[in-house]
């Protein structure tokens, strides 16, 4: 299928790794996993053992040493086979991006490699069932105390905690917080910690990467579990959070790829009074305009990997790549069921499967009206609205 985006020679290296490894396994192999509430392990060290996890982590920490750019395109192509898989933009992206810029050398070398590898995975503890977008109002504390930390509180909507072997967990300093203003502390917490317990939120989300409440009841960690320094944690957030919108737009992109290609395919053999169904302008016009929105998607989540890339301020451009690339993605999947007609819901087809979990990309990690927030706010200067 023709595309706005070219590859260089590296990229397109990379992509035909991840098309091998991923026609390997294939979508059923995903989609059959995700229902049966199981993980996609051999899938997940297979990607490790070729670099494709922590193709974008430094060299020194046994990453690839390229960036987000490249990192895009794994994410991408994996979704382009049918694989979204959310715990990619987790664990090595948000995660390992967070602990690559801030962790102490300690913790770069203890989890770094294991990430880049996929010997082991780390969850992201940020959202909270009374905080939602609002990071400054995260209840749960962390408390000094003579050996370390004791962690209390509760997060909600944790992605894949079950798999992980540790979360990276955002919290209120109550040291150094005041009533109106919070400071926040990231800490790594191991999954098996005292006090920490999970419970699964049943969704009608077909992933391996399900969905969790994990509760923290006065768990203790150490002075070697603080990333970086104590009430930096919002500043440190945005080293993550963006790489994670970036990287959602790159995940929605390969889904409305797929999804493009299903429907190009069937729309090319499924003929009606004798003539392919895609010969009719009512089911060719919508499609083409689908193709034409991911492309634009697509170019959106580049430029922006390529701003985060070479250090410049890159919000605007992660979070416009994020709404461009979700909203085209759930577009071109519900043209590409409708294109098949009653078959768009028959499992076989590889298309309903993938419908909450693109329509999820439409409210996480940040909300449509939040984006539209900050680019009101932030690209066109007009005042805040919260």
């Amino acid at each position: 299928m023709a595309s706005l985006v070219t590859d260089t020679a590296e990229h397109r290296v990379i992509r035909e790794t991840v098309a091998k490894i991923a026609d390997k396994y294939g979508p059923q192999y995903f989609t059959e996993r995700g229902r049966a509430g199981e993980d996609v392990g051999e899938l997940w060290s297979e990607l490790g053992e070729a670099g494709l996890l922590g193709v974008h982590l430094p060299e020194a920490h046994g990453g690839g040493g390229c960036g987000m750019a490249e990192a895009v395109v794994v994410v991408e192509e994996l979704a382009a086979h049918g694989m979204p898989l959310l715990l990619w933009v987790i664990s090595p992206a948000i995660c390992g991006s967070i602990l690559a810029h801030h962790a102490s050398d300690a913790l770069k070398e203890k989890w770094l490699p294991a990430l880049a590898d996929g010997s082991r995975r780390m969850a992201f503890g940020l959202t909270e069932p009374d905080a939602g977008s609002n990071s400054h109002q995260l209840s749960t504390t962390a408390r000094r105390t003579e050996d370390g930390w004791v962690i209390s509180g509760a997060k909600y909507y944790i992605s894949a905690v079950d798999q992980a072997d540790a979360i990276l967990l955002a919290t209120r300093d109550a040291e150094l917080s005041t009533g109106d203003k919070g400071r926040l502390s990231l800490f790594v917490v191991p999954t098996d910690a005292p006090g920490l317990t999970y419970r699964q939120i049943d969704t009608s989300i077909v992933s391996p990467d399900r969905q969790f409440t994990v509760f923290l009841d006065d768990v203790h960690v150490g002075p070697e579990a603080l990333v970086g320094q104590a009430g930096q944690g919002l500043r440190q957030l945005f080293d993550g959070l963006n790489p994670e919108r970036i990287l959602v737009g790159a995940l929605c992109s390969g889904i409305g790829r797929y999804a493009l290609q299903k429907a190009a395919e069937y729309a090319r053999e499924r003929q009606v009074w004798s003539v392919p169904i895609g010969a009719h302008q009512g089911v060719s016009h919508p499609l083409a305009a689908c193709h034409i929105d991911v492309e634009l998607g697509r170019l959106a989540t580049y430029r922006s990997a390529e701003l985060f890339d070479a250090g410049v301020p890159a919000g605007e451009a992660a979070n416009i790549a994020k709404y461009a690339a979700s909203e085209a993605a759930l577009k071109a999947l519900d043209q590409s069921i409708q294109t098949h007609g009653g078959n768009g819901m028959a499992h076989e087809y590889g298309l309903s499967d993938l419908w909450f979990v693109t329509r999820l990309m439409r409210t996480a990690p940040v909300s449509r009206e939040m984006v539209l927030n900050f680019v009101a706010q932030t690209s066109l200067g007009l005042p805040r609205s919260y």
